[in-house]
């Protein structure tokens, strides 16, 4: 068998069997590539240990998550061709994965928020940028999930919207009053106009009257954070992070947070719980009557 070969059977059980979502098939494509690239002709049967960690230490400068990513794609797929039978050796059984630092990502205060949100309301486009912004902050859902959106999706009888998620997992959000009022302005009365006659299933429109992309939005949340003051650098996840530190500030459990936020594993989540345990030292040093110097 051809390396290509090899790469493409993996692909196909990630694809049909493992059914991973698109993002992450790309992601997987080309590190293999670079992977593949990188050995000049040496075949998948017959590399060895060191091999595998030329290969990661390849790129000195590489970041902590982005050589924790290369072995993963390796490390799955080397154990497939092994449970497979295509190969006799493994030779990532012993690479262990690096310790990766967790930090806090950015957020917004809820004063920042507050701020973010008042939008002067003139165009179709104000009234739909108003719609977005107050769905991610009243879900946290993803960027790619808000622009995947269709009519079909909200219940806004019930507060309600259905998410498909990563590896199209489906999840029911609650949304805000203020959220579900703002969707409702938009749908009646400025959708039809940002279609143009045309046809969609989507909720959000852009100004051809198709679908906003990930990029379109990025940047109308960019301008309208610098209009608004904001000083701080700001992605749709930032939103996304506002949403989980505030519910955790606010005493929601952290096991609701991780079902709101999509996450498999609590332990993606708990990363917010070190903003909370900053916060319980600050308020200790405040106002512990022994505890300033």
């Amino acid at each position: 068998m051809t390396n290509q070969e090899y790469y493409t059977k993996y692909l196909d059980y990630l694809i049909f069997e493992r059914k991973l979502s698109k993002n992450t098939i790309a992601s997987y494509q080309d590190n293999l590539k670079r992977f593949e690239t990188f050995l000049n002709g040496k075949k998948i049967p017959n590399l060895s240990r060191k091999d595998i960690e030329d290969f990661l230490n390849f790129n000195s400068n590489m970041a902590e998550k982005s050589r924790a990513h290369y072995i993963t794609v390796i490390k799955n797929f080397y154990e497939f061709l092994s449970l497979e039978d295509l190969i006799q050796n493994n030779p990532c059984e012993t690479i262990k994965m690096p310790k990766i630092s967790k930090t806090l990502p950015p957020y917004l205060t809820e004063k920042e928020i507050d701020k973010l949100l008042d939008i002067k309301l003139e165009t179709p486009f104000d009234y739909r940028n108003k719609a977005m912004l107050e769905l991610l902050y009243a879900t946290g859902i993803r960027v790619s999930e808000l622009i995947n959106l269709k009519l079909n999706n909200l219940d806004l009888q019930n507060d309600l919207i259905r998410v498909v998620g990563k590896g199209s997992k489906e999840r029911i959000s609650p949304i805000s009053d203020i959220a579900e009022k703002y969707l409702k302005i938009y749908i009646s009365e400025y959708r039809n106009q940002l279609l143009k006659k045309k046809n969609s299933e989507y909720l959000f429109i852009n100004n051809f009257g198709n679908p906003i992309s990930r990029q379109g939005f990025f940047k109308n949340l960019k301008q309208i954070a610098k209009r608004q003051g904001i000083d701080k650098e700001i992605s749709p996840h930032t939103l996304r992070h506002s949403y989980a530190t505030h519910l955790l500030q606010n005493g929601a459990d952290l096991r609701v947070i991780q079902e709101l936020l999509g996450h498999s594993d609590i332990t993606t989540t708990q990363i917010y719980t070190h903003l909370l345990n900053d916060q319980i030292k600050k308020d200790y040093f405040n106002y512990h009557p022994r505890a300033k110097k």
